[in-house]
């Protein structure tokens, strides 16, 4: 059981920090500073590159001990064709975006996280990663209270999965209500309570980033990490591991694997943050970005920033093997 958890907190952390992104990047350390970062946040603060402006973005190597191989779920072109149809019925998004959006390929993060889930299981999780970029895409271009009102219906949605929703409400309700009447064949009562725990933390934090963002507010580094494990949605992407497993509470609130969690989470979002960068930056919406967090306490450079976030992780990943 513990192997099976281990097994998908791994592919997780292998797709996304083997993941690229547009821009001008570099890979490696040399010529961003001579000076030798320490894994221990209150040195860091002496040790941030302070450099002028830089043309070219730094991006490390994450993980680059990593002893897991990438793996891919056998069923990943069935499942892809199907939730790629499901998703596209509800025409959520006009030809052009639909097209961008399905380049994206989020049955192929589905399948690499969770690579010897049954058939069945793993379209349940491509329904769900559908399910979240698709609110990720609403909510990004959404004020606060329309935020707030598409998580009151998502949230009535995995409550009633059963019951029509009702006529002209937006999109968001029958996906989700949909996504949940297929998973909750597959599903414990106790994991279903954890899920919807698990959502409704997520959604709340999604609604305060909205406010954030629109208070034009930059978060002190604790804040946005401690933010970051709830916003990410990656606790409720965790889930889909104890279909067919029948965990217990007990056990998913054991030290050992809530330390692992944690740092998988960690490792996640902040990674994310890292390839993102340079992306979010160019449309002006780098605000919530660990980058931006590090540039404005530590008065650095995107640099600087990089190399203490890439340090900072090492620490992270150094947690997740020591709860092993």
């Amino acid at each position: 059981m513990e192997t099976s958890i281990l097994s998908a907190l791994t592919s997780f952390l292998i797709y996304f920090t083997l993941s690229g992104i547009p821009g001008r990047i570099i890979i490696r350390r040399k010529s961003v500073t001579n000076e030798s970062l320490v894994r221990k946040e209150s040195t860091l603060e002496k040790k941030v590159n302070k450099c002028g402006g830089p043309s070219r973005i730094f991006i490390a190597k994450m993980l680059l001990s990593w002893p897991w191989p990438r793996r891919v779920n056998p069923h990943y072109a069935v499942v892809k064709s199907e939730a790629d149809t499901w998703m596209t019925s509800f025409q959520v998004f006009g030809p052009r975006a639909q097209d961008a959006y399905n380049r994206c390929d989020f049955n192929l993060l589905a399948c690499m996280a969770h690579p010897s889930a049954s058939k069945e299981h793993v379209r349940v999780v491509c329904d769900f990663m559908h399910l979240l970029f698709m609110f990720d895409e609403y909510s990004d271009r959404s004020t606060p209270s329309e935020v707030r009102k598409q998580k009151d219906v998502m949230m009535d949605a995995f409550s009633n999965p059963h019951t029509p929703r009702p006529k002209g409400e937006w999109i968001g309700g029958e996906v989700t209500r949909q996504f949940c009447e297929r998973a909750i064949q597959h599903v414990t009562p106790t994991l279903q309570k954890r899920f919807i725990q698990y959502m409704d933390e997520y959604l709340e934090e999604v609604i305060q980033e909205s406010i954030d963002n629109y208070d034009h507010l930059i978060l002190d580094i604790k804040s946005y990490i401690d933010a970051r494990r709830r916003n990410g949605a990656v606790k409720p992407t965790f889930c889909p591991i104890e279909l067919g497993l029948g965990i217990p509470d007990a056990v998913m609130s054991h030290p050992i694997i809530q330390e692992m969690i944690v740092a998988a989470i960690d490792i996640i979002t902040l990674s994310n943050d890292l390839l993102s960068y340079n992306l979010e930056q160019l449309r002006g919406d780098e605000l919530h970005n660990i980058v931006t967090c590090v540039i404005n306490e530590h008065n650095t450079d995107v640099n600087g920033a990089m190399l203490w976030v890439d340090d900072f992780l090492h620490g992270v990943e150094e947690r997740f093997y020591g709860a092993m």
